[in-house]
């Protein structure tokens, strides 16, 4: 078979592309070696609809034992009693979720996209929003936390069936606890999306959501570090409290919502290859070097956020408790459209978002949002994140200066050149 170089060509200029550069997108981190070569694999020819010892195929039983091995690392790795690995991505989980506990038109309650919330948290433009009656909490103008009492008073006045916490763009932790209390005291579920802290969480670094969220989703590469996916995840799993049977009149365990949500619910076969990879992925996480990988990605957050103060950028929350940050650039005069654009021309990746309280479109945007996973990946240091926010810095003040966009490119390069990405791929 003849090879396929304009694929490949393509593929070596992306690699390419992320040595050169500074990724700060706070959504993306770069894989092991090993998790690449584990989604590259011959599993990605194994159709497997069902779970480990139910399937709907036969020659099953190596997928069976892969799929569980994530299973049971995923466990062990947030102490939980449950988790689905199937969900192609973060939101396939959260709605395979809503799936399971809701009806169209029931109410929910989560953070407001324009505040820091995600799509699949209630978006009119997103199925959270379109199937059901969504209702938002925000962060306070004045210090950009989340505004707890919002959210309590807006749960008890429309009594949402589900509650969503975490967010997109939020830098700090949050009050699960708090949230609980009022979950229970309006009778709704507690669904915490940690897609973004999720690696933080498991080594401790970040408050515990398990014992206070009935659910818990999350995708698997961002600082979790895995291939592109979703999870689902339960500390213990209770009866659903729908009363909904199974065809042999028995209560299902939430559990079973879960599995059926997921499959047949809204995906047919999982992608057993991706899986595998989770599967390295989260043994990689059981391990001493992640743990200081997570400590170190706390670190350089908190100098890196301490760097764009001292140059009078604005963070919102003035801070960080995780990895990334959200930067309000109205008073540096330029857009976070614009603030993208140029920063990519310095091979600096990073995106636009809006703030809290945004004056602009979400195309055009006040914000940018930056994250540390990546760059940790690549083994920097605290002591390297003053270059970096130089560099960021003297390309926003200077927009319109191309020959300082290039220098700075070109000091990119060279710094980025001692982070070797990938040596093995020659």
């Amino acid at each position: 078979m003849q090879r396929d170089t304009l694929v490949f060509d393509l593929i070596r200029k992306e690699l390419e592309r992320q040595r050169h550069g500074i990724e700060l997108i706070a959504s993306e981190n770069f894989t092991s070696l090993q998790v690449m070569q584990a989604m590259g694999n011959v599993m990605t020819n194994k159709y497997a609809e069902g779970y480990p010892g139910r399937r709907y195929y036969g020659g099953c039983e190596i997928v069976d034992q892969t799929e569980q091995l994530a299973i049971d690392r995923l466990k062990q790795i947030f102490n939980i009693e449950y988790a689905n690995v199937q969900p192609h991505s973060g939101a396939q989980a959260n709605a395979a979720v809503a799936l399971a506990v809701l009806q169209p038109g029931d109410n929910i309650l989560g953070l407001d996209l324009s505040m820091g919330g995600h799509l699949t948290h209630g978006s009119q433009v997103n199925y959270s929003g379109k199937l059901y009656n969504a209702h938002f909490y925000g962060v306070k103008r004045e210090d950009g936390l989340v505004d707890y009492d919002m959210l309590e008073a807006k749960a008890r006045e429309i009594k949402p069936k589900m509650i969503i916490c975490g967010a997109s763009a939020y830098s700090r932790d949050w009050d699960y606890a708090r949230i609980r209390k009022v979950a229970d005291e309006v009778g709704a579920l507690v669904m915490a999306d940690i897609a973004h802290p999720a690696g933080l969480i498991a080594k401790g670094l970040l408050n515990d959501p398990f014992d206070h969220c009935h659910i818990v989703t999350s995708t698997t590469h961002k600082t979790l570090r895995g291939p592109r996916g979703g999870i689902i995840m339960m500390r213990k799993d209770f009866e659903n409290p729908f009363g909904l049977t199974d065809n042999k009149g028995n209560i299902r365990l939430m559990s079973n919502l879960l599995d059926l949500a997921v499959f047949p619910g809204i995906q047919g076969g999982p992608l057993e290859h991706v899986i595998a990879a989770k599967a390295v992925a989260f043994g990689e996480i059981l391990s001493d070097e992640y743990t200081q990988y997570a400590n170190q990605i706390v670190t350089n957050a908190q100098a890196m956020a301490k760097a764009f103060m001292e140059k009078d950028y604005q963070i919102i929350s003035g801070g960080t408790d995780n990895h990334l940050m959200l930067i309000d650039l109205r008073n540096k005069n330029i857009s976070g459209k614009k603030a993208e654009q140029i920063l990519v021309q310095a091979d600096i990746t990073a995106n636009k978002n809006m703030v809290p309280y945004d004056d602009k479109s979400a195309f055009v945007t006040s914000g940018i949002r930056f994250g540390v996973a990546a760059i940790t990946t690549r083994g920097m240091k605290a002591e390297h994140m003053q270059f970096v926010v130089n560099a960021i810095d003297n390309v926003l003040m200077n927009a319109d200066d191309a020959a300082v966009i290039s220098t700075v490119k070109k000091q990119v390069n060279e710094f980025m050149s001692q982070f070797v990405l990938y040596p093995e791929m020659g």
